[in-house]
C-alpha cells in the first residue's frame, strides 16, 4: 500500500510545488504584476492606452529593468466604454493605473480617497483641448434644434460623470437651461446613447471624443454644440493607485516613460498613428486622425496650471450630480514621478514642456494646390486622397476647397478633408461643416450656430453647401 501511495504522494507533493509557484490570479511567483484600464474608444488616451498596448512600449521598458536583474513583469490591458468602471475597479484594488477624462478624473479622486489602497494620484495628462472641443452635442440629421437651448424639454443621452455630461452642463446652464429640470438625461453607455439617438428615442447624445465626430462622420447626426464655446480647457489624464506605485515605484516610472515614447511617436508621425489606433479601437480612421491628426488634440503629458485650474472649476459639477467627498485638487495632482520620467528618459524638459501651449502637432510642409508653405497657420487644413501615402496640406479653407475640386476633376476618391473652424478653430470634417462665402474667401464652421453668429458681425457672408462651395471655388 505503502508503495502504492509513493507516487500518489510525490505527485500531490510536485503538484502542491507548481502550486506555490502561482499567485490566485495566476501570476507567476516573483513576477509583479500591473493592470492598466483603457478606453479604446476614446481616442484622446491613446498615449496611455491604445497606442500604448499596441506599441508594446510598456513591455519593453519593464523588460530593460527584468535584463538589468529586476523583476520579472505581467501587463494586463482591461478595455472599458467610459472611465468609471475603471474607477470601480481601482476601488476594488483590481486595476493599478487608469485613464480617463476630466470629469471623470474629479470622481476617480472623491470616491478612491477613502481608501488608503484605492487612493489615486494624477499623475500625467494624455491631452487636451484649451477650448475644450473634445466633447460635443450631436442630434438627429433631421432634427431643428439650432441652439443648445433648443433642447430645454427634449430626452438627452449621456453617460452620467462622462466629459460629454459635464459639457452638457455648463452648455445647458449658460444657455439659460436649468441642466436638471430643463432637459430629461438618459444615463446611457456611449454606443447605447448612440443607438437612442439614431432611432430618436433620444433629441441628442451628449459625448466625448470620438463618439461625436463617429457619428458625423457616419451621416448619422450633425453637430449642435461644440464644446470649444464654452471657452473652458478639457483634458484626459492618467491616475494612479498610490499604494501600487509605492510598493512598485519602478512599475509607474515604466509606465510614464512609455507614455513619453508614445507622445512622441504621435507627435513625429500621427498619420501612421492614427492607423494603428484605427486597426487597435476599430475606429474608422478618417474619425481617428480628426483628433489625434495636426491640429487636433495636444498631446502633452504635461499637467499645466491651466488643466489644474479647469479641474477645480468642475468641482461645483460634482456636487450637482451626486453626493461626493470633497477633494483637494493640489493634494490629488502629483507631477513629480513625471518630471522624473523627463529627466530619466531625456525626452525634453519638463519645465519647457510644461509652459509650452501651442499645438505640438501642426501641418505642415507646402500646399500643392496654392502653392504656400502653411507653418504654423492657424487655418491650415489636410486634403487624404485614396492611395496617398499621407494627407497633403491646404494653407487655408478656401485652398482646401479647391485641392477638393482638383482632386474630384482627376477621378480621385477623397478619404476625408479636414478643415479648422473659422471661429473657434476646431478641427472638423470639411464636408460636414456649415460654409460661408464671403466675397471670394470662404469660412467653415462646425454649427449653424457659429456661422449665424459670424453672420450677424458680417453681413456680406451669405450661406454656401459644402458642393456649392467646391464647385464655385475658384483658383
Amino acid at each position: 500500500m505503502t508503495k502504492r501511495l509513493a507516487p500518489l504522494v510525490l505527485a500531490l507533493v510536485l503538484a502542491a510545488a507548481g502550486c506555490s509557484l502561482q499567485n490566485s490570479d495566476n501570476t507567476a511567483a516573483g513576477t509583479v504584476k500591473v493592470v492598466v484600464g483603457y478606453q479604446s474608444k476614446t481616442i484622446n488616451t491613446v498615449t496611455a492606452g491604445t497606442l500604448l498596448k499596441a506599441q508594446g512600449y510598456l513591455e519593453q521598458r519593464l523588460q530593460k529593468i527584468t535584463d538589468n536583474g529586476g523583476a520579472k513583469y505581467q501587463v494586463e490591458w482591461q478595455d472599458y466604454d467610459t472611465g468609471a468602471p475603471i474607477t470601480a475597479q481601482m476601488l476594488a484594488e483590481k486595476i493599478d493605473i487608469g485613464s480617463m477624462g476630466d470629469y471623470p478624473l474629479l470622481i476617480n479622486g472623491s470616491r478612491t480617497q477613502a481608501n488608503e489602497r484605492a487612493k489615486t494620484a494624477l499623475v500625467s495628462v494624455t491631452g487636451y483641448q484649451p477650448k475644450g472641443s473634445l466633447n460635443m452635442v450631436v442630434v438627429p440629421q433631421d432634427s431643428t434644434a439650432a441652439s443648445i437651448a433648443d433642447l430645454a424639454g427634449q430626452k438627452v443621452s449621456a453617460s452620467v460623470g462622462s466629459a460629454g455630461h459635464g459639457t452638457l452642463v455648463q452648455a445647458l446652464s449658460r444657455a439659460g437651461v436649468d441642466p436638471a429640470k430643463g432637459v430629461e438625461v438618459l444615463n446611457q453607455q456611449p454606443q447605447i446613447g448612440a443607438t437612442s439617438l439614431e432611432s430618436h428615442q433620444v433629441g441628442a447624445l451628449a459625448q466625448f471624443v470620438a463618439w461625436p465626430g463617429l457619428l458625423v462622420f457616419q451621416n448619422k447626426a450633425k453637430l449642435l454644440y461644440d464644446g470649444a464655446e464654452l471657452g473652458v480647457p478639457t483634458f484626459h489624464g492618467v491616475v494612479a493607485r498610490r499604494t501600487y506605485t509605492a510598493d512598485h515605484p519602478e512599475v509607474l516610472q515604466a509606465f510614464l516613460a512609455a507614455q513619453l515614447d508614445a507622445t512622441t511617436f504621435l507627435r513625429e508621425k500621427p498619420f501612421d498613428a492614427a492607423g494603428i489606433v484605427a486597426d487597435g479601437s476599430g475606429l474608422p480612421q478618417e474619425v481617428v486622425y480628426l483628433y489625434n491628426g495636426p491640429g487636433g488634440t495636444s498631446f502633452d503629458t504635461t499637467i499645466k496650471p491651466s488643466l489644474v485650474d479647469a479641474l477645480k472649476g468642475d468641482v461645483q459639477y460634482l456636487k450637482s450630480i451626486g453626493d461626493f467627498a470633497e477633494l483637494d485638487i493640489d493634494r490629488f495632482v502629483d507631477p513629480a514621478p513625471l518630471r522624473k520620467a523627463f529627466a530619466e528618459t531625456g525626452q525634453g524638459d519638463y519645465d519647457q514642456a510644461l509652459a509650452a501651449t501651442a499645438n505640438p502637432t501642426r501641418v505642415t510642409g507646402t500646399d500643392p494646390i496654392c502653392a504656400r508653405a502653411v507653418e504654423d497657420s492657424p487655418q491650415a487644413g489636410e486634403l487624404w486622397v485614396e492611395g496617398a501615402d499621407r494627407p497633403q496640406p491646404a494653407a487655408d479653407p478656401t485652398c482646401l476647397l479647391r485641392a477638393v475640386q482638383v482632386a474630384k476633376a482627376q477621378g480621385k476618391v477623397i478619404r476625408a478633408a479636414y478643415v479648422p473652424d473659422a471661429e473657434l478653430g476646431t478641427r472638423w470634417f470639411a464636408d460636414k461643416a456649415v460654409w460661408l462665402r464671403e466675397g471670394d474667401k470662404f469660412l467653415p464652421f462646425t454649427t449653424s450656430a457659429a456661422a449665424q453668429r459670424y453672420r450677424h458681425a458680417h453681413t456680406t457672408a451669405v450661406p454656401v453647401a459644402y458642393d456649392q462651395a467646391v464647385t464655385e471655388v475658384r483658383g
